[in-house]
């Protein structure tokens, strides 16, 4: 299991380097350039000049892709154009808000998603299957922004009951850290929570049907028994898989919820970086999600090897 696990991380690690290339070339060909905004109101042309040739600017992009390239090999992810900071430093100061936001939003979709699950499978085909259907359905039709701005208008300035905007790191205090986090991460986790909830219900579905679970009831063995004992860990499988996939659609997801709660994190620093066409900043934000989906992914191919042991040999 080891060795597959090897082999897919082998085969995961030229991603690293791709994702950066096809940014390199997406800002090569767009309109604009970060020399114009440094050089202030009105520049001249020899200005510009003088700031492409300073900034190396004017180096063909794969000459620029390589310079940086080597630079991330030594641990260095270059300064940023704007504000001449470490983009590591700007990364990592900003890391801790996002990662929170993902972590709760991820942990709240597989704790309500199984839950719902469960609830539904106990009676298949009746009302609570029926109702947790209709409800992770509209669930998945709903928007994560205007999810997110309802819940701030109803739950931070109607009732006051959670902050409307920014973050508190966790060195503050644990309530301070979670209540920042609840209503943006129930906001970005609703979509996968609702995904969750059906390909578990699904697979659990199949699961129930199987011979070794009809042969354990048969046994007299009670349906909790089978259920948790014998037909969840089995019905896992596929929702793993799904998960492995939403972490970066969470990731991605982070950026608007960031910004619609005003939260210093990594989404912000990536609209900033774009808008500013800071091109360090950009790609060392890309560099950092492409290794979070990587590793997940890493995760979830070991994952395999206990909810299925024929995948271990």
């Amino acid at each position: 299991m080891l060795r597959h696990a090897g082999k897919r991380l082998l085969a995961a690690i030229p991603l690293l380097f791709v994702a950066p290339l096809l940014v390199f070339l997406l800002i090569d060909f767009a309109p604009g350039d970060p020399a114009v905004i440094l050089a202030g109101d009105d520049p001249t042309p020899e200005r510009i000049a003088a700031i492409q040739e300073r900034l190396g600017l004017a180096d063909p992009v794969w000459e620029r892709y390589l310079r940086w390239m080597g630079g991330v090999l030594q641990g260095d992810l270059g300064q940023s154009l704007m504000s001449e900071q470490s983009v590591t430093d700007m990364i990592l100061r900003r890391m801790g808000t996002t990662m929170s936001l993902v972590l709760f939003a991820m942990v709240m979709a597989v704790a309500v998603g199984v839950l719902m699950a469960i609830l539904a499978s106990l009676r298949p085909g009746g009302v609570v299957d029926r109702l947790v259907n209709w409800l992770a359905s509209i669930a998945i039709a709903i928007p994560a922004f205007w999810f997110g701005m309802v819940l701030a208008s109803l739950f931070a300035v109607t009732y006051q009951l959670f902050p409307a905007f920014g973050f508190e790191p966790l060195s503050e205090g644990f309530w301070p850290w979670l209540s920042h986090l609840v209503l943006p991460g129930i906001a970005l986790g609703l979509l996968p929570a609702a995904e969750v909830t059906l390909q578990l219900r699904s697979a659990l579905g199949q699961v129930l049907k199987s011979d070794y679970v009809l042969n354990a009831q048969a046994k007299g063995m009670s349906p909790g028994a089978v259920l948790f004992k014998h037909a969840l860990k089995n019905a896992c499988i596929p929702v793993v898989t799904v998960l492995g996939f939403r972490v970066a659609e969470v990731l991605a997801g982070s950026v608007t919820i960031e910004m619609i709660y005003n939260m210093p994190g990594l989404g912000s620093l990536a609209v900033d970086s774009v808008l500013s066409r800071d091109i360090p900043v950009l790609l060392g934000f890309v560099l950092f999600s492409t290794s979070v989906v990587v590793v997940v992914n890493l995760l979830v191919d070991i994952s395999y090897g206990y909810f299925n042991p024929k995948v271990r040999a």
